[in-house]
């Protein structure tokens, strides 16, 4: 299978470290896609003057859609140039990027894995959001009755792109702060499974965080109570992919 990856960078008014992140990901000599979600002016000018450089674009998309919107446009936008793999990074310089040769390594051993990033968190993180992942992983774990899944809420990731698109056009998946959970439990779903790299993770005291506390909080249970009934048709299946995961052991 052929391997030619490409970033894909979400922007929503992130511009103070755009360009450190642009930089890092053109130093591992990765095309850039940026994924304008309805930034402000300020924000679109940082865009513009980062898609003048050699292997980095920009889509606008007309109006703030989320996250999870913006990053399946782009893995559309990228599929249809040829690319089979999307790095999905945020844009608030949360993540490692020194850790990209190491996910992308493991995608190209695996390419019909999704591969993620495993935060390893310093003191930077906020300790409700600390404590709030475990609630999720658990609720995951159920809903895929499977332990494999070890962290669904990182942004840090390489999607196959052909599972990722063939998944969009027959699932509605989360547009907003739902969407890193979803995608990764509906492709366990569909037989592509997960592999993690471990990777440092902080929180910039001058970052810009768009999770909102009541909206985004209500949105991840009701995901959640979607997922469990969803899973309920698929307790056979899952069930035996345990029991042949085991015996393959």
């Amino acid at each position: 299978m052929t391997f030619k990856p490409c970033a894909v960078v979400p922007v929503y008014n992130h511009h103070a470290c755009l360009d450190k992140v642009v930089t890092a990901l053109r130093d591992h000599d990765l095309p850039v896609c940026l994924i304008d979600d309805g930034s402000d002016a300020t924000t679109r000018e940082v865009l513009e003057a980062q898609a003048a450089r050699v292997g980095v674009e920009c889509l606008h998309l007309a109006a703030n859609q989320g996250k999870g919107a913006a990053v399946m446009a782009g893995i559309a936008h990228v599929g249809a140039e040829g690319f089979t793999h999307a790095l999905q990074v945020d844009a608030d310089g949360q993540h490692n990027l020194d850790d990209v040769p190491r996910l992308l390594a493991l995608a190209a051993e695996h390419p019909g894995c999704l591969i993620s990033g495993c935060p390893r968190y310093d003191d930077s993180v906020p300790a409700v959001r600390f404590y709030c992942r475990y609630l999720t992983h658990a609720m995951v774990w159920l809903e895929t009755l499977s332990f494999s899944l070890i962290d669904s809420m990182c942004g840090f990731r390489v999607y196959p792109v052909a599972p990722t698109l063939a998944l969009a056009r027959r699932a509605r998946i989360g547009r907003r702060m739902d969407f890193d959970t979803d995608v990764m439990v509906r492709l366990y779903w569909a037989g592509t499974d997960c592999r993690f790299v471990p990777t440092r993770v902080r929180y910039p005291v001058d970052g810009v965080s768009h999770f909102r506390m009541f909206k985004d909080n209500v949105r991840m249970t009701w995901l959640h109570v979607r997922l469990f009934i969803g899973m309920l048709p698929r307790v056979p299946a899952l069930i035996g992919r345990g029991r042949a995961r085991r015996r393959a052991g």
